[in-house]
């Protein structure tokens, strides 16, 4: 797969990213909400692995499995069940578009997967 993105597109996801705060009290956050640090058991999720990025701040960058891991129809359920406000999801798609450009960038066996995740971002509200 060629790996090419809509510029346009993703600076518009980006600025939008950029043009909001977390101005509620920070709350602990893992960091790095990715398919390898998320066990699974029977289905469900039974346990979150590797703290090494946790903090205290926006959770914003918990986030992005609606497009980095979760099925496109489960994007609306996800949302209202995180009760995020659209300043935290503008971030949230803006954490999902930096992962996957970096992930097409250092990791070519994982580009392909990238490209699809960044269209799913550009495409998605």
């Amino acid at each position: 797969m060629e790996h090419q993105i809509d510029a346009d597109a993703a600076l518009t996801v980006w600025r939008r990213a950029c043009t909001t705060s977390w101005n509620k009290a920070p709350v602990w956050f893992h960091g790095d909400i990715a398919a390898g640090n998320l066990l699974i058991r029977d289905g469900r999720l039974s346990a979150v692995i590797d703290f090494g990025c946790s903090g205290i701040g926006d959770p914003a960058c918990d986030l992005v499995a609606p497009w980095t891991l979760l099925p496109e129809e489960s994007q609306t359920t996800f949302r209202l069940a995180m009760q995020a406000d659209d300043e935290t999801w503008e971030r949230a798609r803006g954490w999902a578009l930096w992962k996957a450009l970096i992930t097409m960038v250092n990791n070519p066996e994982e580009a392909d997967d990238a490209q699809r995740v960044v269209g799913r971002i550009l495409t998605s509200d």
